[in-house]
């Protein structure tokens, strides 16, 4: 464990313990709540076969949902009356409560509650009397035009009629009665229809506007009303029209049609409104002032609250002993955390004042522990991102160290342009220096860029440097150092206007190697693009052979660290030589034409005469040949064809090796050690190929990873071609950008242009920005991440673990604010 500890924690998980805690029933609050204070452990739960109801905690558990159910209640008033809860700053974050301030803060969230609850029932009821008093205002003003001749007609609708007296019925059945009252007005014209029928146009209905909107007592929200007068004969109309009335939700409000009475009820109104708006005044104070009071404590008591009920959900993991005097639980723990747990229960057990220490043992288990990779702000990002893919198995290589600098590197291969490499770089950089302030932001789609802002600017680097290697900033080149090719025609011939292009041979015109990158000159060429796909087709197969073996590579520090010595052997070996005698091959080849074939022989080396390495290598798998002319050579050097055949014939051995292998050193392991045969009911587990698999089982997986191996090789080396096909396209779209916009401002020669050039270089900057910056580079980003999950990490990476979730306030708080 010395190599590990020196090559810091991202190399491989953590080691983990599991503990077992026990602890005195006193001191079990204040440990969970030091526990989850530090955040180191991840709780098992021991009584999974008890239902939720019957735990021990909970009636505690019941008491903080209903200290969350008021909680929330009184947070949908303060909503309701738009009143901001203050901000609380980290450092102010109250601890877990202890028993007696549990149960001052019930008492003190009760009280508060059933006063707001108790102000919003009056303030409702007081609502609903307002509202009416205010319609029947309504209703005696706006009805003054109705009753013109009043005195005359001396309507009442409430009048009493003595049926027995046969004058005064004789005089009801020649008068009019009415109904006044208030309806919405968009229900006034279906209203009026209805009551025609019911009628037979027997009412004469009569409607004036309420100025304004009104509160709809229904919704809450304002409503246009108006008032009407509905003027009909006979006792048997007046029921159907109130019962209509009924149906439209229309109010009835009793209206006098002498002119003194209803000025008298207006007057007694309106000094019962007064009387109202006085109290709802009053009441309204009050409830701000109750409000106000309780939010300045809201945040706090929300966090405790929160953090208690953590506490007793953990506590109901937790099993009593035998003597009922002792609670035992278990939990992982990272042995390098040990120590901060031990301290947390030692504080408890003083805070407490517990008779008995809480201790904990370390006990064996052959479970499989969960895996935890300590990252911090720059790491998490990249660590995020092999999680992504699959927790790693525990204690099992970690790729996401390697990603830190392969992931920038492969993304900048395909994105190499030094000024869009300026632009990730400087809103990278933007990130990391305003991190404390954006922190707060809590936009899902801004949260992404911020948390890959590290990643962000390893690729603005990169980007940067693989731009000046391709000389590529905005799609023009610089000449930093001077071209490495001189003019070797005369005047004449250069100015000739019959010649359309002229050729410069590197044995004439070259007289020194361009020190860092691609030499500008390419810039003018005709074959630029020929030349530099070449360059970058052959590039994309080094570094993609490259990655593969690296990747092949680190499943040795798999099978040393499991001390599985016998898959170096019987996997890892084949697999390496099958890669590294084909494709490894094929990338030596390009380096030796490379080196040997050049402009400044004559002969077999002469350029003309250099063989495809793509058609030497096609024969060399079907075992063909082709005809060349003289002096040109089939092979690069002498005894090449032997040499081919021998790493053909080794390569194909290769498969064998890795199909039988593994399944026959098993099978010899299980006759050495006498162990009967296996039923075949049995199943092992992934990779591993468990004891109890039987072999036809383990001998049908093993072929199933050979024919992906030998597969994917020949695929995964192709799909290296990406790096190619995406850097091609960034740099031809950043070049029809710069000729199609940009540059057509520069055809204006008179004052205009110099206005036309900041219309132009807008259009440019926003679609370089957005077409080459953020979607090419969103593509880029995308093809490098399947080359890590896919191509890299398929070759060692098993990924079959789950993840270590601590008991932590901080990430139960974190997820409590994102819901």
């Amino acid at each position: 464990y010395t190599l590990d500890s020196n090559m810091g924690d991202m190399f491989r998980s953590e080691q983990m313990a599991l503990c077992q805690l026990f602890i005195q029933p006193e001191a079990a609050y204040a440990s969970i709540a030091e526990l989850g204070e530090s955040g180191c452990v991840q709780f098992r739960d021991l009584n999974e076969e008890v239902s939720a109801f019957q735990r021990k905690y909970v009636n505690e558990v019941r008491r903080c949902d209903d200290m969350e159910r008021r909680l929330r209640y009184m947070e949908a008033e303060m909503k309701k009356d738009e009143l901001p809860l203050p901000e609380l700053r980290p450092e102010d974050e109250p601890s877990a409560p202890n028993p007696r301030e549990i149960v001052d803060l019930e008492a003190q969230l009760e009280k508060t509650d059933n006063e707001l609850r108790e102000l919003s029932a009056n303030g409702a009821s007081l609502n609903a009397n307002f509202r009416h008093m205010q319609e029947l205002k309504n209703v005696l003003e706006n009805t003054e035009g109705f009753f013109s001749d009043q005195e005359v007609i001396n309507l009442d609708s409430n009048r009493q009629v003595d049926p027995n007296d046969p004058a005064q019925a004789g005089a009801q059945r020649g008068q009019l009665a009415f109904v006044a009252g208030v309806i919405k007005l968009e229900r006034f014209f279906s209203f009026e229809r209805m009551l025609w029928r019911i009628s037979r146009g027997n009412i004469f209905l009569r409607r004036a506007d309420i100025d304004g909107l009104v509160e709809d007592e229904e919704t809450g929200r304002p409503v246009l009303k108006t008032v009407f007068v509905a003027f009909f004969q006979g006792e048997q109309l007046k029921q159907r029209i109130k019962k209509v009335c009924t149906g439209y939700h229309a109010s009835v409000y009793p209206c006098p049609s002498s002119h003194a009475e209803r000025a008298e009820m207006i007057k007694d109104v309106n000094v019962r409104l007064e009387d109202l708006k006085l109290v709802l005044s009053q009441s309204a104070d009050h409830r701000s002032r109750v409000l106000s009071s309780a939010s300045k404590h809201m945040p706090r008591w929300s966090i405790m609250v929160r953090k208690m009920k953590a506490i007793y959900h953990i506590l109901n993991y937790f099993n009593p002993d035998v003597t009922g005097k002792c609670l035992i639980g278990e939990g992982w723990v990272p042995t390098n955390d040990i120590q901060t747990v031990q301290n947390a229960l030692a504080r408890a057990s003083k805070i407490s004042e517990s008779s008995i220490p809480a201790f904990m043992n370390v006990i064996e288990t052959n479970e499989q522990p969960p895996t935890y990779t300590r990252t911090n702000k720059f790491t998490s990002g990249f660590q995020n991102l092999v999680d992504s893919y699959g927790m790693a198995s525990y204690r099992e290589v970690n790729p996401a160290l390697y990603t830190c600098i392969t992931f920038p590197f492969l993304f900048a291969v395909m994105f190499g342009d030094l000024g869009h490499g300026i632009i990730l770089l400087l809103f990278a950089a933007w990130l990391i220096i305003k991190e404390k302030q954006l922190a707060s932001i809590k936009e899902e789609i801004f949260n992404i860029f911020f948390g890959g802002r590290y990643i962000i600017f390893l690729m603005g680097i990169f980007s940067i440097y693989t731009g000046f290697i391709y000389n590529d900033v905005f799609s023009k080149s610089m000449n930093i150092f001077g071209s490495g090719w001189h003019m070797n025609y005369t005047r004449a011939v250069v100015e000739d206007p019959t010649l359309k292009s002229i050729t410069l041979r590197p044995n004439d015109t070259v007289f020194k190697t361009y020190p860092f990158g691609v030499d500008p000159i390419w810039q003018l060429a005709d074959n630029k693009i020929i030349f530099l796909n070449t360059f970058k087709m052959k590039l994309s197969i080094i570094v993609g052979v490259l990655h593969m073996v690296f990747g092949v590579s680190m499943s040795v520090v798999n099978f040393v660290y499991y001390r599985k010595y016998a898959s170096i052997f019987l996997e890892f070996l084949p697999q390496v030589l099958f890669l590294l005698l084909l494709f490894g091959y094929m990338v030596f080849m390009m380096f030796f034409k490379w080196v040997v074939y050049n402009d400044t022989v004559e002969g077999p080396l002469s350029p003309a005469c250099a063989p495809s390495i793509l058609i030497l290598f096609i024969n060399m798998m079907l075992q063909g040949s082709q005809d060349t002319p003289e002096p040109c050579k089939e092979f690069m050097f002498d005894g090449q064809k032997l040499l081919q055949q021998i790493f053909v014939i080794v390569a194909v051995i290769c498969i064998p090796w890795m199909l039988l292998g593994k399944p026959l050193y098993i099978m010899m392991q299980r006759r050495m050690s006498g162990a009967p045969p296996p039923k075949p009911a049995g199943g092992g587990g992934g990779g591993g190929h468990g004891e109890d698999e039987p072999m036809g089982e383990i001998f049908i997986h093993q072929a199933i990873h050979t024919i992906e191996y030998v597969l994917s090789t020949v695929s995964h080396t192709a799909s290296y071609l990406r790096l190619w096909a995406l850097s091609l396209a960034h740099a031809q779209l950043s070049e029809v950008l710069w000729n199609m916009v940009l540059s057509m401002g520069f055809n204006f020669n008179n004052y205009m242009g110099s206005i036309l050039i900041y219309v132009f270089f807008g259009a440019w900057a926003g679609l370089t920005v957005g077409i080459l910056v953020l979607i090419e580079g969103l593509s880029a980003f995308l093809h490098t991440l399947r080359l890590h999950w896919v191509e890299f990490m398929s070759k060692f990476y098993e990924g079959a673990g789950y993840a270590f979730e601590p008991f932590a306030f901080k990430t139960i708080l974190e997820v409590n604010e994102d819901d």
